[in-house]
């Protein structure tokens, strides 16, 4: 999907502001609030934006949080990132280049639990040969707002 700068102004709008009107965003824009609606949606849609509310797991209960680098054998590298998406501890699954073939994101109850699924799941998908678990012990930032810049007003867009 092409993006043009409308696009990108009302994926930044919601990047800063989850929960901000369309009739706010529209003003902001100098376009109809039914194009940021009819945009927006078009945009989730095709997979490019998603709207959510985002915490930070260690605040609200979970005690264990961790990222996993995997080495998995060759051929096999879709099949693994498909079946760890599948866990309902994954926050982030991304294919990479360099010291490991995939990098995993998890958020667990406790030790036991993080455990559990490193040992009796993660191990246990076809493919995965080797893990490296690096403990979160605190977050100092968490964002998802780059890449579209500002948004500007309807001032600056004339």
């Amino acid at each position: 999907m092409k993006l043009d700068e409308i696009d990108k102004r009302i994926i930044g709008a919601l990047q800063a502001d989850g929960r901000r009107p369309y009739s706010r965003i529209a003003t902001e824009l100098g376009v109809s609030e039914s194009v940021v609606r009819y945009r927006a949606q078009k945009l989730e849609q095709a997979g490019v934006l998603q709207v959510v509310g985002i915490a930070d797991p260690l605040r609200i209960g979970f005690d264990r949080m961790a990222l996993i680098g995997l080495k998995v054998r060759p051929g096999s590298l879709d099949a693994v990132c498909h079946a760890i998406t599948a866990f309902p501890e994954t926050s982030y699954v991304a294919a990479i280049a360099g010291s490991y073939d995939v990098i995993v994101e998890v958020v667990c109850r406790d030790t036991a639990h993080f455990t559990e699924v490193l040992t009796q799941r993660l191990h246990h998908v076809d493919g995965v040969l080797s893990t490296e678990s690096f403990l979160v012990l605190e977050i100092h930032k968490m964002a998802y707002g780059w890449g579209v810049g500002e948004v500007a007003t309807t001032a600056e867009l004339a």
